[in-house]
């Protein structure tokens, strides 16, 4: 089964001071995210990818504290932040890509919805302000060895399951960056950006290969507060 990590022991201490004798509020670590969310620039397999790597890795921080701060119910994998060869390339095209597994209550309405359904209403609530957050460095942004960005969203499927073992749904999100940058200029919808990205699906370990998907303007990322949990001192989060 999956383990509690240090950002999900955070909101559970967040939790816990709503209970009586427990006052006051939870503040993030100070000490910032864990640096093992970014991969190693010695661990790319091409000259592009490293340079890339060693040009933005300020950028690639930014990124991570981010996250870590401004969405702490987002898990960022280990070594996911950095710049990957998207699945099917031809060529040595390198995506930003970032994975995150979502903390959420268990909702019966969302298990009801289809795959399909469930896969939109992620996209519709992360995949905007995720982006805006990869490119948030504009000199990253506009480095012409940058190909795209790639986002893999993961979450626990609310069904019943044989056994004990969870199961997670998974999408990834590939967006070229010609793409992100009409999305990021007010030149396309987000409905746009659903519709021309390429969306890959997963039950469990089971690949479902490409997904068609619709997606709205959804502003949970920017209005959902974690009860009793407050940022660092000095830091500020992007509305």
């Amino acid at each position: 089964m999956r383990t509690h990590t240090a950002r999900t022991l955070v909101l559970l201490l967040a939790a816990l001071a709503l209970a009586p004798g427990i006052p006051g509020a939870v503040t993030a670590a100070a000490a910032g995210a864990p640096e093992d969310r970014i991969l190693p620039a010695d661990q790319y397999t091409s000259e592009k990818a490293r340079r890339l790597a060693a040009t933005h890795g300020r950028a690639l921080r930014d990124l991570n504290e981010s996250i870590y701060h401004c969405l702490p119910w987002l898990e960022v994998h280990r070594q996911s932040i950095g710049f990957f060869r998207p699945k099917g390339a031809a060529e040595d095209d390198r995506y930003l890509a970032l994975r995150v597994y979502i903390e959420q209550d268990a909702s019966p309405q969302f298990a009801r919805l289809s795959l399909e359904e469930r896969a939109s209403a992620m996209f519709s609530r992360y995949v905007a302000p995720l982006l805006r957050r990869m490119a948030a460095d504009q000199a990253l942004a506009n480095d012409p060895a940058l190909d795209g960005f790639t986002m893999i969203l993961e979450w626990l499927k609310q069904a019943a399951q044989n056994g004990d073992r969870p199961v997670h749904e998974t999408i990834a999100v590939f967006i070229p960056r010609p793409l992100a940058m009409e999305f990021l200029s007010g030149r396309a919808a987000v409905a746009q950006l659903a519709q021309r990205a390429r969306v890959m699906a997963w039950d469990g370990e089971s690949a479902l290969g490409p997904v068609k998907l619709t997606a709205w303007d959804d502003n949970f990322v920017s209005t959902y507060k974690v009860a009793n949990y407050q940022l660092a001192d000095g830091v500020s989060c992007p509305r």
